[in-house]
């Protein structure tokens, strides 16, 4: 064989050898995300099964407040099928903001059941109800911790599959861009619900 041939010989190999480093380094990339969700589906499933316990105990005190448990059901609800989305697919843009949002409204009920709550004595001084208080507070921090880790999972895969020479294997292969998990929209919502019992 000539030279000219091995030196093409030898630059296809380092080619394909070098495709087949980014496509593994982006496939471990994805994974990571896919695991770091898995850390707020936890905690995110803590917090679903929290929740009706808590409105089970302030149904006691507030049966007139039915309007507000029934929206809080529906938000509840509408969180854990965008979660059960969202663990299917950890990378999926649409995915990811459908489950932010769902987030954000179940947010915004469970201030204002926490808002009404307040308002009544007898029910800031049920020992239930301050337990579960804890538990949905401390939850909602371990959320926060799952949450940070997912979006830095996520800043490390968009910046590998999105550099040069690299963002040629990533568009090659299909791996597009993963979404931030944002937890919320505008100042107001960014304020963490009051659980002070």
């Amino acid at each position: 064989m000539e030279f000219a041939t091995w030196i093409v010989l030898a630059v296809t190999v380092a080619v394909v050898v070098w495709i087949m480093a980014v496509f593994n380094m982006l496939v471990q990339r994805r994974n990571r995300i896919a695991n770091a969700y898995a850390q707020i589906d936890v905690q995110l499933k803590r917090r679903y099964d929290l929740i009706p316990n808590l409105v089970e105990v302030a149904k006691r005190y507030l049966a007139h407040e039915s309007s507000t448990f029934e929206a809080v059901a529906r938000a509840r609800g509408a969180a854990v099928t965008a979660a059960a989305a969202a663990r299917v697919r950890p990378t999926d843009a649409a995915t990811v903001n459908t489950l932010a949002l769902a987030e954000q409204e179940l947010g915004g009920t469970m201030g204002r059941l926490m808002a009404v709550a307040e308002s009544h004595p007898e029910l800031k001084a049920d020992e239930t109800m301050r337990s579960l208080s804890e538990e949905l507070t401390s939850t909602e921090n371990r959320i926060g911790f799952a949450r940070q880790a997912y979006n830095d999972e996520v800043l490390a895969y968009n910046d590998a599959a999105s550099q040069f020479p690299a963002l040629i294997a990533a568009r090659l292969f299909g791996f597009d861009q993963a979404a931030m998990l944002q937890s919320t929209q505008n100042a107001q919502e960014r304020e963490a619900p009051r659980l002070a019992f």
